[in-house]
This record gives C-alpha cells, sequence and structure tokens, in this order.
C-alpha cells in the first residue's frame, strides 16, 4: 500500500479532530503528515540532566557538536544531519511561522555555552547521517510538567524514534519510568540507551533491574549498555575491538532494525497504527464521554425550565386561594374589630354624659354640652376610621406577599382617606324651666295646708284661723314645696337630656357603622379584584412562558437527538476508521531494504 494511502488515513484523522474540536491532535497529526512526506529520519536523543545524553550524540557522530558538562549544558535543541562539508548555524526565528533564519557560525562554536537559547544546527559528512538519518539533542528534562518538558513533548509527535539516556551508575527512576511511558504514546519506537558503564562496574546488574522495571510498568523497551568516552577514544585511535567494548555497534544495529525500519518495515506500520490509534482513541473517549453525559437522564435546561414554570403555575393555583381565603378573614376580623372599637368609644361618651348630667343643669348646660358631644363623636369616628384605613392597608400589604413576583403599590383609590364624619346636630329634649308664675302656684298650694292645719289647732286655743302661726307653718311648708318642686322638673330635665344624648349617639353609631361597613366591602371588593386581575397576569405570563418554554424544548429536544445522532454516526465511522488504519497497518510490506544504509 502506497504512501499516498497512509496520507488519505491520515488527513480523515485530521478532519475529524477538527470536526471534533480538538487542535492539539490535529496538530500533532499534521506533524506525523509532514512527516511521513519527508524522507528524513528524526530520532530525538532525550534525558534528565547529567545522564551523559550530550555526549551519546557527539559518540554517534565522532564528532563535540553538543557542549558536555556536569551542570545543565544544553538550552536548546542542537540538530546533527548529513552534509559534504562540516558547517553549523543558528536557527533564528521570528515569531512568525515562516522558515528561520540561518545566521552562519563556525563549527567549533556549535557548543558555546551562554548566551540566548537558540536552535543550534551542525552539518557532518558521516556515513551514520548520509542517508538521511537526524539526531536532535533536547534540553534536558527535570519536572515532567516543566515548560522545556512540554517543548520537549511537543517535538515528539514529529520525531521517527527517541533514544532515552539513562545513566549506568542507578537504576531507572519514577520519572524517567513516566518518560517513558508519555513518550511511547507518541512515539512507539524507543531505544533506552545505558551510558557510562565504563564508570559503572555493575552496570550489568542496573541494566537487568531496568529491564525488570519496563516490564512491570508493561514498556516494551530496548536496552542497550553504551560508553561514549570508549567510543570516543576508539574513533580517534581507529580502535575496532574498543568499539566494540563501547557498546556502539550493538547501538548502530538497534537503529537500523528499530528506528530506519520504519520508513518501509513493519515497525512503520506499528508506528503508524500507535500515532492515528491513539488520536482515535482520544477522540472516541471523548466521544462517549459526550454521548453518556447526554443519555444519563438529565434534563436539558428547556426542559428544567419548563418544569420549573409549570411547578410555579401550580404554586400560583394554591396561592389564588390562598390570598382569597386570607383576604375574607381578614377583612371579617377587622370589620368585627371596627365595630367594637366605634361601641366602645360610644359607650364611654355614654358614661361621661351620664356623669355630667347627674350635676349639671341640661337647661343652663346644654349648648355646652352640644359642641362637647359633637367633638367627642367626631373624635371617635376619626381614630375609628384612621384604623379602619391602616387595617385595610395592612390587610393589602401581607395579601400582596402572596405574590411576590409583582411588587405594584395597591392603588390608592381601593382604600379611601377620609369619609363623612360629622355628627348631626343632636335634637334638644323639651327641659320644662320653673316659672316664677309657678314657683308662687306652687307655694300657694304647698302653704294652703300649712295655713289650715296650724290654724285648726291654734282656733282649740281660741285663737282665729287665720294668725301668726297658721301662716308662719303656710310660709314654711309653701317654700318646702317650692322646694320639692324644683328638683323634682331638675331630675327630669337631666333624664330628658340623658335621653336624648342616647338616642343621638345611638343614632351616630347605627349610621357611622353603617358607613364603616359599607366602606369596608368597597375595600374588600377593590382589592378583591385588584388581586384578582394580579392573579390573572401572572397566569397569562406564566401560560406564555410555559408555550414558550415547550417549543424551546421541543426544539432542544430535536437538537439532542440530531446531536445524539451526530455523535453515534462519528463513532460509526471513527471506529470504521479505526479499523482501516489497522487494515493499512498490516497491508504494508512485511519487510524492505534498508534504504539509509546505516552500518555499524
Amino acid at each position: 500500500m502506497t504512501v499516498a494511502t497512509w496520507l488519505e488515513v491520515l488527513d480523515e484523522t485530521i478532519g475529524a479532530s477538527v470536526r471534533h474540536h480538538r487542535p492539539d491532535l490535529a496538530e500533532r497529526l499534521r506533524a506525523k503528515r509532514a512527516q511521513l512526506l519527508d524522507p528524513q529520519l528524526r530520532v530525538l536523543v532525550i534525558g534528565e540532566a547529567n545522564q551523559g545524553k550530550s555526549q551519546l550524540v557527539n559518540a554517534l557522530v565522532a564528532a563535540p557538536v553538543c557542549a558536555v558538562g556536569d551542570d545543565v549544558t544544553t538550552l536548546a535543541p542542537t540538530i546533527v544531519r548529513y552534509a559534504e562539508k562540516p558547517s553549523a548555524a543558528r536557527l533564528l526565528h521570528d515569531g512568525t511561522e515562516a522558515a528561520p533564519q540561518r545566521q552562519a557560525i563556525p563549527v567549533d562554536q556549535a557548543t558555546g555555552r551562554g548566551g540566548d537559547p537558540v536552535t543550534t544546527e551542525v552539518r557532518l559528512p558521516r556515513k551514520l547521517l548520509a542517508a538521511g538519518l537526524v539526531l536532535i539533542d533536547t534540553p534536558a528534562i527535570g519536572n515532567l510538567h516543566q515548560l522545556r518538558a512540554q517543548n520537549t513533548f511537543a517535538a515528539l509527535s514529529g520525531a521517527d524514534a527517541v533514544l532515552l539516556a539513562s545513566d549506568a551508575t542507578q537504576e531507572l527512576s519514577p520519572t524517567e519510568l513516566e518518560l517513558l511511558a508519555q513518550v511511547r504514546r507518541l512515539c512507539p519506537t524507543i531505544v533506552l540507551v545505558l551510558t557510562k558503564i565504563d564508570l559503572a562496574p555493575r552496570w550489568r546488574n542496573v541494566a537487568e533491574r531496568n529491564r525488570e522495571h519496563l516490564a512491570r510498568a508493561g514498556v516494551q523497551v530496548a536496552v542497550v549498555p553504551v560508553s561514549s568516552a570508549l567510543r570516543l577514544r576508539a574513533a580517534q585511535s581507529d580502535d575496532t575491538a574498543l568499539n566494540a567494548e563501547s557498546g556502539f555497534p550493538e547501538l548502530i544495529e538497534r537503529l537500523r532494525t528499530d528506528v530506519l525500519a520504519t520508513a518501509s518495515a513493519p515497525v512503520a506500520r506499528h508506528n503508524f497504527a500507535t500515532m492515528t490509534g491513539t488520536a482515535i482513541a482520544e477522540l472516541v473517549g471523548q466521544l462517549n464521554k459526550e454521548l453518556a453525559v447526554r443519555s444519563d437522564g438529565t434534563d436539558s435546561p428547556a426542559v428544567a425550565e419548563l418544569r420549573d414554570i409549570q411547578q410555579r403555575m401550580a404554586d400560583l393555583r394554591r396561592r389564588s386561594a390562598r390570598w382569597q381565603t386570607l383576604l375574607a378573614d381578614e377583612m371579617a376580623d377587622m370589620m368585627a374589630d371596627l365595630d367594637y372599637d366605634l361601641r366602645d368609644r360610644t359607650r364611654k361618651i355614654l358614661r361621661e354624659v351620664d356623669k355630667a348630667f347627674d350635676e349639671a343643669d341640661p337647661a343652663r348646660t346644654w349648648e355646652q354640652f352640644e359642641g362637647w358631644l359633637a367633638d367627642s363623636l367626631t373624635e371617635a369616628a376619626e381614630t375609628n376610621f384612621s384604623w379602619l384605613v391602616e387595617r385595610a392597608w395592612w390587610i393589602a400589604d401581607k395579601v400582596s406577599e402572596i405574590f411576590p413576583e409583582r411588587q405594584e403599590v395597591v392603588p390608592p383609590s381601593l382604600i379611601p382617606a377620609d369619609a363623612d364624619m360629622e355628627p348631626n346636630d343632636p335634637e334638644m329634649p323639651k327641659l320644662d324651666k320653673f316659672s316664677p308664675g309657678q314657683r308662687i302656684f306652687t307655694g300657694l298650694r304647698g302653704s294652703y295646708g300649712g295655713v289650715l292645719m296650724f290654724g285648726l289647732i291654734t282656733s282649740l286655743a281660741g285663737l282665729p284661723l287665720i294668725n301668726p302661726i297658721s301662716l308662719g307653718a303656710g310660709a314654711v311648708l309653701g317654700g318646702k314645696s317650692i322646694g320639692e318642686e324644683g328638683e323634682s322638673r331638675l331630675k327630669r330635665r337631666q333624664a330628658a337630656a340623658k335621653s336624648a344624648a342616647q338616642r343621638h349617639v345611638d343614632d351616630f353609631f347605627l349610621r357611622f357603622s353603617k358607613d364603616c361597613k359599607d366602606a369596608s366591602r368597597r375595600i374588600q371588593r377593590g382589592l378583591r379584584d385588584h388581586f384578582t386581575a394580579v392573579a390573572e397576569e401572572i397566569q397569562q405570563e406564566l401560560a406564555d412562558e410555559a408555550a414558550a418554554a415547550q417549543r424551546a424544548a421541543q426544539v432542544e429536544a430535536t437538537r439532542r437527538e440530531r446531536r445524539n445522532q451526530e455523535l453515534r454516526q462519528a463513532l460509526a465511522k471513527l471506529t470504521a476508521l479505526h479499523g482501516q488504519i489497522q487494515g493499512v497497518a498490516g497491508a504494508l510490506p512485511a519487510a524492505s531494504k534498508n534504504p539509509l544504509g546505516i552500518t555499524a
């Protein structure tokens, strides 16, 4: 199967990544696509600090192209590729996607330290590089979450193979094991290079334990022990035995079988299937997660809103019955309280009337009494009606609390601020005055009996019927009759005044009580009509909202079902694409010729 088929499958995977909003996967796959079109094979050399990573590159090309030292010396990548003549350049980026500018430098300055971290490219006439192999020395990795490590991971998407350098003086660290696991997901062709075996007499034990660590971690990686120092010394002295002892012939053989074979051998199928399969697995996981969320029974926002509106409508129906009962009960209590209050106030006035007329003569104080009675009744009426108005507003506010969604003020016209509280003038009772003529007549009638009685008694003594004694007795009895008659007439006048005041207060109570009850009923009807209109308005608004929410829920359900169908179709396409990838990988030739011709 041709590379065109690879590119076609890769383009479909890139398109799926873009459609499902995964630009990171699309960018990684684009790098893989560019790699397929590039005949060069990029080998990234990675590792932690002081693991012999840069010296490993120097030993592979038998030249000091990378800086080495005890501190972190590799600040920017160093790219080593083939050229007929040695040359070096700094690759300067201007911040755009344009190709970097090459700034030529002497080859012996390629390993210079300090200055800004700029990518350096070194070209050497080496047989190892002649077929297109490119070695890339990367900055040391410490914390996997540091920016330096993230940049290295980003470069892995364009790598054909990875050499992980690890010091033979100690076993693999947890960070290195985690690094291998992450690298394998991005580039499955990995060789663990155990460096500095010349400094570790027990390096074979370390190599064996490292293989055990890798097996437990489920990472299948070849382990190749090497000594860069022996390799460089062998290159200087052209010592074949020393070169064999350095372990580099085995490493180069690994590059031939595991790295260079990626261009046309089954390893290429494995790399291609791993790269694209990982991307599709991430997309499938993303789509399955979204489909699971959509199928978990959770209501959509539109359905939740519709349920909320329906609940509010049911609550409004309950509140409608409650506010009507509340209004009727409170108004009935108010009218009963007002009637009692008015009756109590008028009774107090009548007690004051009785107290006043028990001592005063209505004939003399009636005019003054009329003014006091009018003022007292007016004050009682004003207080009673003010309480009616205050209580009515309190009832209106209490009913309004049942409609928190409506805070409009109750129209003032529903509750009158005043009423006709002026009492009529009391009807003046008939008050009989004790005139002088009546006094004389009463006196004569009372003295007649005295003169006659005492005249007869004194006649026995030989005195005439009318004598000084009988006249004196008549005068005393006449005065007594005048006094008793005056007292009797005063009592009748006081009783008449009290009766007149009683009738007047009763008439006022009946009239004003009727006015208050009429006002209360008018207020009740006004509040009833007002809150009925408010309830109907809220009901209509909720009905409109429910209709709109129902339409939105239907649209959302349609959109949700359409999206679910799209997800299922997308999953089916991704599944088919994954099968196509496996078919492409399995259809490639089982073996191929090594076009790069790398030898030890």
